[in-house]
């Protein structure tokens, strides 16, 4: 069982390692603002999937002065990557997306963009944006899927249908940035068949790169309440190993794995305890 790591991937494109520094723009989410919902997915975290970004409060520059000084003892080639993660990063309006993006984009050791959007935050002027912004450095663009099951994306609140999705990936596709899209794996009540078959679908759906992202329960959340209240069980380590090695055996050669796991904030994590042990989690996937 083979696979073509993120960590290959960006060696092979930028010929070094390069690391991804996790910022916070300051946005929303139209799933918090009353757009669609005001709760937000079910799972999602107060900090919205952000929990390692950098301070909002700080300039973008800033924050990634503040990421390159996190890493500086393990990463030597000075080549990052600018990771708008927190909330939706492509909905806010043109304007303040593009003064957040060229100073990202234009910091003398950032290579390239990574982008964590919705599928339905893409409008044209978002599109012309991200365009121009591909001719500058490379663009990466992280759609949130989660899963392609309609009873799942209901229970989670995840607000789109599918169709939204696959017309996203056609229209980011037309202007040749490289699509990433995250799975969760583990969701209450998909079988280990229901996950293969979102990994299959998004598989030929011309993307670029998959992050599998276990399902992990976090303080605070109303995945928490279902889940203290017994309506939701997590995967077990080797249930995880399991569904895992099925779902790279599927996955094309040319399609990059971005992530195999999830790594919620310790202090955060409720459920499975076993995932905060990262190291034990990749050395038994690496082992299969």
């Amino acid at each position: 069982m083979k696979y073509y790591s993120l960590n290959n991937y960006l060696k092979n494109t930028f010929g070094d390692k390069v690391y991804k520094i996790s910022l916070n723009a300051g946005f929303t989410c139209p799933n918090r603002d009353g757009t669609i919902d005001n709760r937000g997915c079910i799972f999602c975290s107060k900090g919205g999937s952000g929990d390692f970004a950098e301070d909002e409060h700080l300039t973008i520059t800033q924050q990634i002065e503040n990421g390159k000084n996190r890493v500086k003892n393990k990463i030597k080639s000075e080549k990052y990557i600018a990771y708008f993660q927190a909330f939706t990063n492509t909905y806010a309006p043109v304007e303040i997306l593009k003064e957040k993006y060229l100073e990202a984009i234009h910091h003398k050791d950032i290579v390239a963009l990574s982008i964590a959007t919705r599928p339905d935050c893409l409008g044209d002027d978002v599109m012309e944006l991200l365009n121009e912004m591909n001719q500058i450095k490379p663009v990466f663009v992280e759609l949130g899927l989660q899963t392609i099951h309609k009873k799942s994306a209901d229970y989670i609140r995840r607000g789109y249908e599918l169709d939204v999705y696959d017309r996203a990936v056609k229209k980011l596709k037309s202007i040749g940035v490289n699509i990433v899209v995250h799975l969760i794996i583990g969701l209450p009540n998909e079988s280990k068949n229901d996950m293969i078959e979102s990994v299959k679908y998004v598989c030929q759906s011309d993307i670029d790169g998959i992050k599998l992202q276990l399902l992990h329960i976090l303080k605070n959340t109303d995945l928490a309440d279902e889940y203290y209240r017994g309506k939701v069980k997590v995967l077990a380590f080797d249930e995880y190993l399991d569904i895992i090695k099925a779902c790279i055996d599927i996955i094309p050669d040319n399609i990059v794995i971005h992530r195999l796991t999830g790594d919620g904030a310790k202090k955060d994590l409720i459920a499975p305890l076993w995932s905060a042990d990262k190291k034990r989690v990749l050395n038994a996937i690496n082992k299969l």
